[in-house]
């Protein structure tokens, strides 16, 4: 079937979605994200979908990086990442390269939400994987409003007025010269979120904190409400 049929088919099938788990997860199915990206209806129904079950799986997308970066683009404004990088003629998008050799840094296996040391973090990203090991080179995700909501509740009372403070300077920028790493905080200061946060689409409360940005944190009068617009995205392409 040529890219045009598969595009022409894909615009006149209803979306098919098959939920994963109890708690997080759905494949969605008769999408093309090529034609989606054009199509402002599917992709508010998307969206929607998004919001429900917190991550969402197309498969076999035959789609190219413009197409990539217009469905990401749907989600907010894109952003780049000031030590991935992005693409050069794709603004906004990450391209991450590893094998076994190199590079030698795996700061992506450990739980985290991305970009939660700016101000204001993303809303999202869209990650496509373009190859991958046979066996292995899952990615995990997790159901963050979840585990807010099955937490003993003097646990919830505890930290309902904590905030917490997010760097890059501690994570991506400890392997550097002092030099650089005193330069990326400089330009990126260590932000304080609250450690509940309350989603401005679905209302639902959301434990944000991670083992990765989340440096320490602090007690003090917080408004557990999202300090970033629900706008902004990364889209993200993965390869081995």
């Amino acid at each position: 079937m040529s890219t045009a049929t598969r595009v022409t088919a894909a615009k006149s099938s209803a979306p098919k979605v098959e939920p994963l788990t109890c708690a997080i997860g759905a494949e969605v199915q008769n999408v093309n994200l090529g034609a989606a990206a054009r199509d402002p209806g599917l992709m508010a129904e998307i969206r929607s979908l998004l919001l429900q079950y917190k991550v969402l799986f197309f498969r076999d997308q035959d789609i190219t990086r413009a197409e990539h970066v217009a469905f990401a683009g749907h989600f907010g404004e894109l952003e780049d990442h000031p030590v991935a990088g992005s693409d050069p003629h794709h603004p906004g998008l990450v391209r991450i390269y590893k094998s076994p050799e190199v590079p030698n840094d795996r700061y992506e296996n450990a739980w985290h939400t991305d970009a939660t040391w700016r101000e204001k973090p993303p809303f999202g990203c869209v990650l496509r994987c373009v190859e991958g090991p046979s066996a292995g080179g899952d990615t995990m995700w997790a159901n963050m409003a979840l585990a807010y909501e099955r937490l003993p509740e003097h646990v919830n009372r505890q930290i309902s007025g904590l905030r917490a403070r997010h760097s890059i300077e501690a994570t991506f920028g400890a392997a550097m010269p002092i030099e650089k790493r005193l330069a990326l905080k400089a330009q990126y200061p260590d932000a304080e979120h609250p450690v509940v946060r309350t989603h401005p689409e679905t209302g639902e409360k959301i434990l944000f904190v991670n083992g990765f940005t989340t440096q320490s944190w602090i007690t003090r009068p917080a408004t557990a409400r999202w300090s970033a617009p629900a706008s902004s995205a990364t889209p993200h392409s993965e390869a081995g």
